[in-house]
């Protein structure tokens, strides 16, 4: 071998800093030739395994910024920052931005590159269940995931224009073909997920359970149950000017306590706990005022009653209500015992005006009742499903490989009787001459739910093959796993960007942010690398392989290394066609055209 040439370049890497690096290639003196015909020669290969071809920062510098931006949401003056202060190394925002979307590139190829292996992973589980679900912000940005239910892996993430059957249907088609297909298919209650699911099933010849979210069965029951008088009621309020009153006086007697806050709020808090547990006057002056402050405030502080703040668990408007109808009692009892001091009466006698409008409004009450049997009735049947609303810290963890014991099996058949033995009481209070028509009607519309979705709501055990010991697994009741994914990636971009809308934001997000999700499991690390330590060897790996496809492949041969990609518009005004509509020129086009009209045309305007 004899030198052919050296190779001068310089470099940043986390693990080298910024240095030049020279490669010395050699060649065959005599004239070998590799198979495909070119010359035989020797590179050290070392280069290689540091940085891509033709770029200057290394593999580990592309996975650090990566990592900080997808996985810990950090900004990019964030990430700057760090690696100057850490490493030395000096980046613009702009490279930084480069780097990550080579990141999500390099991690996606990665993916379906290892998919045989993630693919026999799961094989050796006993199967996967197939969990799917969509999400979007403002209309914008639909994103669609596929997961492995048991283990909590991302399978496929792709942008689609919204949530259609026919846009869904292909990217499940894509994700049985590289991991096979799955033991179950858990899905929302949708028209565009059911029909996709079972179309897939279909055509695939399987006889594997479909089984629809608990949590969105009682979801979407709820929602149609109380939602009109739940919006009845909140324009009642709003008409009220209800908030705006209790607020205003809550400002003004804040103003007139003045200086000596600090000292009003304490004897409110002794006010609360009177000596003996005897009922305490209103206390004179200051301390009077605060008083009457802290009820009023009391009354606005309605979403402490919610357990999870999100509707129709909680009814935050009803919630309001029952606090201005208990704070009017009380205030009418110290209107009772009023005391000497008159700025505390009038203070007192000013709440009490600003609930009598609610109170003394019929509107309000009977729709408020009405809220409340079917609220009753929405409660009943979430006792019977055994479901309470997920709270933030639940359901961050797949279900796992867990043999399911004898009593969660007898759990699930509990459930599915007491539905069942449920449904057939409705029916019979249905049928009682003394219920009310608006029972019926509820009634009927949770009758309706059950009788359409029933048959999606059981068959969660999964019988594991003799080979790997029998047994039973459960798939989840709910599809809360990908719900907790989609509430963990939008908290982290608000926590990115700063924003609370993030339409922008997940119009412009890859995909491929929800397959890095899977970096934070460490049995998907371990078939995709090993560790994280290792992501950036994999890359090199990965980008040698490529090159070496690419010289053996004929010039007209297609690229197999890249995904089948999902084109799509994600809005129907998305940011690129924006920018397209939105010149002067179109304005100038469209303006002449419609000054263009036919005779015809002219004729009719005169």
């Amino acid at each position: 071998m004899v030198v052919r040439k050296t190779l001068r370049r310089r470099t940043v890497t986390i693990a080298y800093g910024s240095v030049e690096m020279h490669e010395t290639v050699l060649v065959c003196q005599s004239g070998c030739l590799h198979g495909d015909g070119t010359r035989l020669c020797l590179r050290d290969g070392t280069l290689a395994g540091l940085v891509a071809p033709r770029t200057v920062f290394g593999y580990d510098v592309m996975v650090h910024a990566g990592i900080e931006r997808f996985l810990r949401h950090r900004q990019r003056e964030e990430i700057r920052a760090e690696l100057e202060k850490d490493y030395g190394i000096t980046l613009s925002a702009g490279e930084i931005s480069t780097l990550c979307l080579r990141f999500v590139a390099h991690a996606e190829a990665l993916h379906r590159s290892r998919a045989p292996a993630l693919a026999e992973a799961l094989r050796q589980d006993g199967g996967w269940p197939l969990h799917v679900d969509a999400t979007c912000e403002g209309g914008r940005g639909t994103l669609f995931v596929a997961m492995a239910g048991w283990r909590g892996w991302v399978l496929g993430a792709f942008k689609i224009p919204t949530e259609r059957a026919d846009a869904v249907l292909p990217a499940l088609r894509e994700v049985t073909a590289r991991f096979g297909d799955p033991c179950a298919v858990m899905r929302d209650l949708g028209r565009a997920m059911t029909l996709a699911a079972a179309c897939l099933v279909e055509t695939r010849g399987l006889t594997i359970p479909v089984l629809g979210c608990h949590l969105h069965f009682l979801k979407d029951i709820g929602r149609d149950l109380l939602d009109k008088c739940h919006r009845d009621l909140q324009q009642h309020l709003r008409e009220a000017k209800l908030t705006a009153s209790l607020r205003a006086l809550s400002r003004d007697l804040g103003r007139e306590i003045g200086e000596d806050a600090a000292a009003a709020r304490a004897a409110f808090v002794r006010w609360q706990e009177p000596p003996g547990g005897a009922a305490q006057p209103l206390p004179q002056g200051r301390d009077g005022l605060a008083v009457v402050r802290g009820l009023a405030q009391w009354t606005l502080d309605y979403p402490a009653e919610g357990i999870c703040g999100s509707f129709p668990f909680d009814r935050p408007w009803l919630c309001l209500y029952e606090r201005v109808c208990v704070t009017h009692r009380a205030v009418a009892a110290l209107l009772r015992s009023a005391p000497a001091d008159e700025r505390v009466r009038t203070a007192l006698a000013r709440l009490c005006r600003a609930l009598d409008v609610v109170v003394t409004d019929e509107r309000c009450a009977q729709t408020a009742a009405a809220l409340r049997k079917r609220a009753g009735l929405f409660d009943e049947l979430r006792g019977v499903l055994r479901l309470s609303p997920p709270a933030p810290e639940q359901d961050r963890e797949p279900p796992g490989l867990r043999i399911a014991s004898e009593q969660a099996l007898a759990q699930i058949r509990d459930v599915r009787a007491e539905l069942e033995r449920w449904a057939l009481a409705l029916v019979e209070r249905r049928c009682d001459h003394r219920a009310a028509q608006d029972t019926r009607e509820a009634i009927d519309l949770v009758l309706a739910h059950i009788e359409r979705h029933g048959a999606s709501l059981w068959g969660h055990g999964i019988t594991l093959p003799a080979a790997l010991g029998g047994g039973v697994r459960l798939v989840s009741r709910t599809n809360n796993l990908e719900e907790t994914l989609f509430r963990d990636m939008k908290h982290g971009e608000r926590r990115r960007s700063g924003r609370r809308n993030l339409a922008q934001d997940f119009e412009t997000l890859p995909p491929g942010a929800a397959l890095l999700q899977n970096l934070r499991r460490p049995d998907y690390v371990a078939v995709l690398c090993g560790t994280l330590d290792d992501l950036p060897a994999a890359f090199a790996r990965l980008d040698a392989q490529r090159l070496d496809a690419a010289r053996s492949r004929a010039p007209t041969a297609p690229d197999t290394a890249a995904a089948p990609a999902i084109t799509c518009e994600s809005a129907s005004l998305p940011t690129v066609d924006r920018r397209a509509v939105r010149t002067d020129a179109m304005n100038r086009r469209v303006r002449a055209l419609a000054r263009n009209r036919s005779p015809r045309a002219r004729e009719l305007a005169g």
